[in-house]
């Protein structure tokens, strides 16, 4: 399974790319309004930090439009995927780019027919958005698994990535049940390798060595 770290924030992505635990990245507008430096400078800045696939979402609602700003978002780097909301004119517009080789990432995605459509569209990526489908009593996962089975009876190339990530639940319901990619808030990120019995094993061996020590001092 690839971690995209899903963040337009650069001091998050490069400390979770220390930990070796980054493998692309995934922004959107409401990530991009956050940051204070101009989109455009945020954009080309984690093209240049990350090797592997970024994630940029266009504005425009018509196909003609999306495909129009896809040609300037790829100019940020040759590892640009472009975003493409899951609408009518969105899988036009996923038809044309994907004829352009041009990587995409179909977003907003809340039905299987939805994920079905856009892997006949082309789509590189489709990302089924499990923490809003929980927000309004449906099983996130639930959606993740269907794809993934309608995917694999008609080998589809398209890759399911995991959104809307809300706890580390989601990060391995989504490994078990075989989904490409997940795409983790950083504080989520920073949890997954957090246990209190690790913590607590470790205070005892540390307590235990500086007994043991004390104990070589003295005799």
């Amino acid at each position: 399974m690839k971690f995209f770290i899903d963040t337009a924030n650069l001091e998050e992505i490069r400390k979770a790319k220390a930990l070796g635990m980054v493998d692309g990245v995934t922004t959107n507008p409401t990530l991009m309004s956050r940051e204070a430096s101009d989109w455009r400078e945020v954009a080309a800045a984690i093209c240049a930090e990350i090797d592997g696939p970024v994630s940029l979402e266009v504005i425009a609602q018509d196909a003609e439009g999306m495909i129009r700003e896809a040609r300037d978002l790829v100019g940020f780097g040759p590892n640009v995927v472009v975003k493409i909301p899951m609408t009518l004119e969105g899988i036009k517009a996923v038809r044309q780019l994907n004829s352009m080789n041009i990587a995409t990432n179909m977003t907003l995605v809340f039905s299987p027919l939805q994920a079905l459509a856009a892997a006949k569209a082309g789509a590189h990526y489709v990302s089924p958005f499990v923490g809003r489908l929980d927000d309004v009593g449906h099983e996130g996962m639930e959606l993740v698994s269907q794809i993934l089975t309608i995917y694999d009876n008609y080998m589809f190339d398209t890759q399911v990535l995991v959104a809307s990530v809300r706890s580390m639940t989601h990060v391995l319901e989504a490994a078990m049940l075989g989904a490409h990619v997940v795409t983790i808030p950083f504080k989520i990120m920073n949890q997954l390798t957090a246990h209190p019995l690790t913590d607590k094993g470790l205070k005892a061996f540390l307590a235990d060595w500086e007994k043991k020590q004390q104990t070589d001092k003295s005799q």
